[in-house]
């Protein structure tokens, strides 16, 4: 793989142990990694000019359900709380395929990637009309994302108490076969992995217990990750309380669902017993604040799970409860929801953006990202001081105060998926025709 020299970036926010923030700083890539920093290093290969530029670590997105982009502002489901906005979309997803699947990852990726997201995770739960998480993982691979892709399932359905209707849900030792396949097909432990994969029954709700037991089982036997929904409102914990007797935290930890290899999505009905538990075990979260405003569920006790040791990511969710997908607009909005809810000193602009790239890539178990720092992973993104959101900004690493919210450039294991604002391993147009012409046909059908 050629060199590359990010040459005299004005600004450096290296996310590294000692929290160094650099100035003229050059950075050079090799093979993948960042293989060394400093100032008038030699050029070999390609130079890209960073003269007026924040250089940050590429940011980590731990929560995603990338099929959602093609149901975005869908009436009925705009104002409604979490159950009700399900059952909304459920009849509206059971008629996605795998075209479906493949072009919203793809518009959700790129869109990611604009944003300055170099890895993210996603949450596939459903597979109607043949869809399977290949479909999502050929997106991944097209567009040059880092991806940890998780296989999601549902399996109690509207007849026997659960959320979804019926055609959604699928046999359970399907599920954990299926499981089995596709960490078999593309699951890769090395480091500087471009793609791992974990196993992510939905949620308390809509999966049994005997379920959830098996996959973290299976999970452990196969060395990798779990991942879930809990918490995320009354509505989620009364239906533990309900059915399970105990708080989620509780039923989590009854099934083998904490540790390190376990990461929670939402949880933001936490009490201080789960909170504790849960940095007890280095259970890690993917806190979704802008989807958290958007379903009503409520603020996160993100302060309180940072100071108590919680491993703590951001998550964008789908995009059909956001309604977006950008990624720094995520880490701004966790910033000032701690700050209504503690006062304005309860989380400074870096400590939120050091949750959305180092914390996100602790979330995930990748400590090879997430940083810049020799031997780290190429992946950065370079943003744009110069444009009229940051004019007039006296702190250039004060990203989330005064932006831009868009990258210039990202690199992604050192090849560039972004150049000059636009998606350069793709032609992005194309796909958005795409993209609206399936969302068009969905909306006729319904």
């Amino acid at each position: 793989m050629s060199e590359v020299l990010i040459r005299g970036a004005t600004h450096v926010l290296t996310m590294d142990d000692a929290g160094r923030e650099l100035s003229g700083a050059d950075i050079r890539l090799a093979d993948g990694v960042i293989t060394e920093i400093g100032q008038g290093l030699e050029p070999r290969g390609e130079v890209i000019q960073a003269e007026g530029c924040l250089v940050t670590p590429g940011l980590v997105n731990t929560h995603h359900h990338l099929y959602q982009s093609l149901t975005r502002a869908v009436p009925g489901g705009q104002d409604a709380l979490l159950f009700g906005w399900l059952k909304t979309l459920y009849p509206i997803w059971a008629r996605f395929g795998p075209e479906e699947v493949y072009v919203s990852a793809l518009t959700g990726l790129a869109e990611l990637a604009l944003s300055g997201c170099t890895l993210t995770s996603d949450h596939l739960y459903l597979y109607p009309g043949g869809a399977r998480l290949d479909d999502t993982i050929a997106a991944a691979g097209e567009i040059g994302m880092r991806f940890h892709p998780t296989r999601g399932a549902m399996s109690i359905g509207e007849s026997a108490g659960g959320l979804p209707p019926d055609a959604l849900v699928e046999a359970e030792a399907a599920i954990l076969e299926d499981c089995i396949r596709v960490v078999d097909a593309f699951h890769d432990p090395a480091p500087g992995a471009m793609l791992r994969v974990g196993i992510a029954p939905c949620s308390p709700f809509s999966v049994s217990r005997e379920l959830m037991r098996d996959a973290a089982l299976l999970a452990r036997d196969k060395g990798v990750m779990l991942h879930t929904h809990l918490a995320e409102n009354d509505e989620d914990v009364a239906y533990s309380l309900a059915q399970f007797g105990c708080r989620p935290g509780q039923y989590a930890e009854g099934l083998g669902w904490t540790g390190p290899d376990v990461w929670h999505a939402h949880c933001v009905k936490l009490d201080g017993d789960e909170i504790d538990l849960f940095a007890r075990s280095r259970t890690g979260i993917a806190h979704c604040p802008c989807s958290n405003c958007r379903l009503g569920s409520g603020i996160a006790p993100v302060r309180a799970m940072r100071d108590a040791g919680v491993p703590v990511g951001l998550g964008v969710d789908g995009s059909a409860s956001n309604d977006a997908g950008n990624l720094v607009a995520e880490a701004r909005q966790a910033l000032l929801l701690q700050r209504v809810a503690r006062g304005a000193d309860a989380m400074s602009a870096r400590e939120a953006l050091w949750i959305a790239t180092r914390g996100g890539a602790e979330v995930l178990g990748r400590e090879d990202c997430g940083r810049i720092a020799p031997g780290a992973r190429a992946d950065l993104a370079l943003w744009n001081l110069r444009g009229v959101e940051s004019a007039g900004s006296w702190d250039p690493a004060a990203l989330l105060l005064a932006g831009p919210t868009r990258v210039r450039d990202l690199f992604v294991e050192g090849r560039q998926v972004v150049r000059d604002g636009q998606i350069a391993t793709l032609d992005l147009p194309q796909v958005l025709e795409r993209q609206r012409h399936l969302a068009r046909r969905l909306a006729e059908a319904v």
